[in-house]
């Protein structure tokens, strides 16, 4: 596999403190970070200033994302639920996940139609393991729900390229980026290797308008941009384990990651408050979704 060309970026610390950042997502002008193990979603500015938006009853996994008009929607993943906030701040069941899989949901990316793409659930784990096989499930505008992929390993970040026509979600566990091709009705087909990434673990991704993707990778501590078919173009180092990334900022051409020290599955809920976010400038402005700039989103 090609290595990457650049040297490794120097990265700036814009906030510490935090537990587990995760779902980072560029709206209204500031970085909005889940803080897992808290239950909160945290706002951050440029100048590492930091708001609590919301505080949901749950510690870990969360995702967010926005509805085309604008109200948040949080992915409260244990509690299989969909939750919706109202203009007046109160938190309503967008969807129930619980008949589809009672394994915890993960990751939520809504595309500019207004489909939303949830992955995790899926079967039960085996004995010893933290996660069975992994599902993606469509919730279309009308509400409708139903399942449009399967066998994922250890879904986790999801992208949607401009147009809406590519799906592209991180497989952890197999090593790789997977891209369905999305149709009128939301559905997946035609699954394909987007790029093999060697021995990285990719999990949060976003897109750039290059066509290209950054990966965050917790325990190879680094944040990768590859191109399809697995050419890796630029490197940002760590001292702890990135766990998502996005592009954000004024113009989209900041990269912001989210890092943390990793202890294992079973102490990330724990006192311990090394997250961090940390920002590179990047060559090419953030595209498709989730959005860096979108009018309401």
């Amino acid at each position: 596999m090609p290595s990457p060309k650049s040297s490794a970026i120097d990265a700036n610390l814009i906030i510490e403190g935090l537990a587990f950042g995760e779902s980072p997502r560029w709206h209204d002008g500031r970085l909005w970070v889940c803080n897992w193990g808290t239950g909160e979603i945290v706002a951050v500015d440029a100048d590492g200033n930091s708001e609590i938006m919301l505080a949901i009853p749950a510690t870990l996994p969360y995702s967010i994302d926005w509805l085309p008009d604008g109200r948040l929607l949080v992915v409260s993943g244990r509690e299989g639920l969909l939750l919706r906030q109202e203009a007046d701040g109160t938190l309503a069941t967008h969807a129930d996940l619980r008949p589809l899989s009672k394994s915890p949901w993960n990751e939520i990316v809504v595309d500019g139609r207004g489909n939303i793409y949830i992955n995790g659930g899926g079967p039960a784990p085996a004995p010893g393991e933290h996660f069975g096989p992994g599902t993606i499930v469509l919730i279309r505008p009308d509400g409708t729900i139903r399942q449009v992929a399967e066998n994922v390993a250890f879904a986790n970040g999801m992208a949607v390229t401009p147009g809406n026509r590519t799906l592209i979600v991180a497989e952890s566990h197999a090593n790789r980026l997977t891209a369905f091709d999305i149709a009128e009705d939301g559905s997946l087909a035609r699954r394909r290797v987007w790029a093999d990434l060697g021995g990285d673990y990719p999990d949060g991704i976003c897109i750039d308008a290059e066509g290209c993707v950054w990966y965050a990778d917790v325990p190879n501590r680094h944040c990768i941009r590859v191109r399809e078919g697995g050419m890796k173009l630029d490197r940002v180092e760590a001292d702890r384990g990135c766990f998502a990334c996005m592009l954000g900022g004024p113009d989209g051409r900041t990269l912001y990651i989210a890092a943390a020290e990793w202890r294992g599955f079973e102490h990330m809920i724990s006192d311990a408050r090394t997250g961090q976010v940390l920002s590179v400038e990047a060559p090419a402005p953030g595209a498709g979704w989730p959005a860096y700039c979108s009018g309401k989103r």
